[in-house]
């Protein structure tokens, strides 16, 4: 893995940074429009294959564009979904018929895609997923039933991918697979969740009620199972840490530019170490949690699923309690002004949060940790 950042990599971290920038995400902004015209210069499927439209690249070049659309502000949750998420579980386990419907539009930003994973009592344990997806024998098609909760963007997203359970024959056991449900199909129902936190993106319950699909709606191997469903776990980590690294990025650079100007007695106030010296602190935490990110990147594009899996989860919680700590100090270091309007720092105390919840809380990262990597016993 290279510790140094290729030209070409460094070249589009340039390019995405003077676009997000020149293109300021404010209340009211048209996020469909910055969507569009990111996607027109390929930056929402750069990681998609060529073939279908996309840019050839991977988690690396995904990751690098959405930290740098953060750190100017401008952050794209739905980068998160529809290209890292489901478009990397099609291109690896989709038909020919699947990748051909949605690689290009998901490219070029003309379609995006939900996906739909938690349940009201499943939380954190995949294991008690309930949503069950049965096959008719005399036609063929699957029929869903079930719960999703906290599903980002179904309102503009044109399908979600969702994660069912199926019976196995043999055992009888249930096995997690995945089923493209388009968003107007009979029995597919969202109710938008009210939520405290201010985001361009909404969140969304979902109910399945013997929803009808086609057997050409399952994407992979019925048996494939927890292969394909990390397949778009481990990007969605390593997407959510460049969403923090980003956040935690453009929180420093507000308190950083404020700390050099703002003078209450004969200096500015970054002369003091009592303010220099918890905003170096941020950066260097911020800077820590982008190694481990560009690592779980690179083992995650070279097909090293096992080692991106361990690197995902500490990326992941890195760059969360990074980001946490940034936004923490910056809105300290304005003061009052860190909590007025006008320095737009307030609101992201709760979103940087969520970056410690979601897709999974730091506590289930450190059970991953404690048992996969150091062999300690399972409490649970």
């Amino acid at each position: 893995m290279p510790v140094i950042e290729s030209s070409e990599h460094t070249s589009l971290r340039q390019a995405v940074a003077s676009f997000a920038k020149n293109h300021p995400r404010t209340p009211g902004t048209d996020h469909k429009q910055f969507w569009q015209e990111a996607a027109e210069l390929g930056y929402i499927g750069v990681n998609l294959p060529e073939a279908y439209g996309g840019g050839g690249g991977g988690i690396t070049e995904l990751c690098l564009v959405l930290e740098e659309m953060g750190a100017a502000g401008s952050p794209l949750l739905m980068m998160i979904v529809s290209p890292a998420i489901c478009g990397t579980v099609i291109s690896r386990f989709g038909t020919e018929a699947q990748k051909r419907q949605w690689l290009p539009a998901l490219a070029d930003g003309s379609r995006l895609m939900a996906f739909g994973i938690t349940e009201p009592d499943a939380g954190s344990n995949s294991h008690r997923i309930t949503t069950t997806a049965r096959r008719e024998t005399d036609s063929g098609d699957w029929i869903l039933t079930g719960r999703k909760v906290f599903v980002s963007g179904v309102d503009i997203a044109d399908a979600t991918l969702v994660v069912g359970r199926t019976e196995d024959a043999r055992t009888g056991r249930l096995k997690p697979c995945l089923f493209i449900v388009p968003r107007d199909t009979e029995g597919f129902r969202r109710r938008p969740i009210d939520m405290e936190l201010n985001a361009t993106e909404k969140q969304f319950e979902l109910v399945l009620d013997d929803v009808r699909l086609p057997a050409d709606a399952l994407v992979g191997d019925e048996d494939a199972g927890l292969l394909q469903l990390f397949a778009g776990l481990n990007p969605e980590r390593i997407m959510t840490a460049a969403f923090a690294i980003g956040m935690g990025r453009y929180a420093l650079a507000r308190a950083v530019a404020y700390a050099r100007e703002r003078t209450v007695w004969d200096t500015p106030i970054g002369a003091h170490q009592a303010i220099a010296h918890p905003l170096a602190q941020a950066h260097i935490d911020l800077e820590l949690a982008r190694l481990m990110m560009q690592k779980a990147a690179h083992l995650y594009d070279a097909g090293d699923d096992t080692g991106a899996g361990e690197t995902a989860n500490m990326a992941k919680y890195a760059a969360a309690e990074a980001c946490v700590k940034a936004v923490d100090q910056a809105v300290h270091t304005l003061g009052g002004n860190g909590l007025t309007r006008e320095f737009g720092l307030a609101s992201l105390i709760t979103a940087a949060r969520v970056s410690r919840i979601a897709p999974v809380s730091r506590e289930m990262i450190l059970n991953y940790v404690s048992h996969q990597t150091l062999g300690l016993p399972k409490s649970y």
